[in-house]
C-alpha cells in the first residue's frame, strides 16, 4: 500500500509526523484531498481543519489557523502558523475571543488594522466551527 509521510508542525510545537493514507485541509482556493502519489505543489493554508486518516482508517483531526502546505508525491509538510488537536479547542473560548475582537473592530482606525482583525476573526470562526464539530 502507497503511503504519505506527513508532518504537521507550529511555531510552539510538532503535533503530528507519521506515515497516513489520506490527507485533507483547507487550501487557499478551497479544499484539498492528497493521496500518495499526489502533483508536487506548495500552497497558502486557510483556517481550518486538517483531516489525517491513518493506515488503520482511524482520522485525527488538528486545527490549523493558516500557514503554508508543501506536497511531493509521497511527503506531505504543514508549517502551520497556529495549530490545535480538535481536544484541545475550546468553543467557549474561541466564541470570547471572536466576541472581542469584534469589538475591537469598532475600534479600527486604519486599513491594516482592519485587515489584521478580520484575518482573527475568520480564525476564529474558523475554530469555534471546529471545536463545536469535534468536541461534543
Amino acid at each position: 500500500m502507497a503511503t504519505l509521510q506527513v508532518d504537521v508542525v507550529s511555531a510552539e510545537r510538532s503535533l503530528f509526523s507519521g506515515e497516513v493514507k489520506f490527507v485533507a485541509l483547507p487550501g487557499e482556493v478551497g479544499e484539498l484531498g492528497i493521496l500518495p502519489g499526489h502533483t508536487p505543489l506548495i500552497t497558502r493554508i486557510r483556517p481550518g481543519t486538517l483531516k489525517i486518516v491513518h493506515l488503520d482508517d482511524k482520522e485525527e483531526h488538528i486545527f490549523v489557523a493558516g500557514g503554508v502546505l508543501e506536497v511531493q508525491p509521497h511527503q506531505v509538510t504543514v508549517l502551520a502558523d497556529t495549530a490545535l488537536r480538535a481536544e484541545e479547542l475550546d468553543e467557549s473560548k474561541a466564541l470570547e475571543a471572536r466576541k472581542r475582537a469584534e469589538e475591537a473592530l469598532q475600534q479600527v482606525e486604519n486599513k491594516e488594522e482592519l485587515a489584521v482583525l478580520k484575518a482573527e476573526l475568520d480564525m476564529l470562526a474558523a475554530q469555534a466551527a471546529a471545536a463545536k464539530q469535534y468536541n461534543r
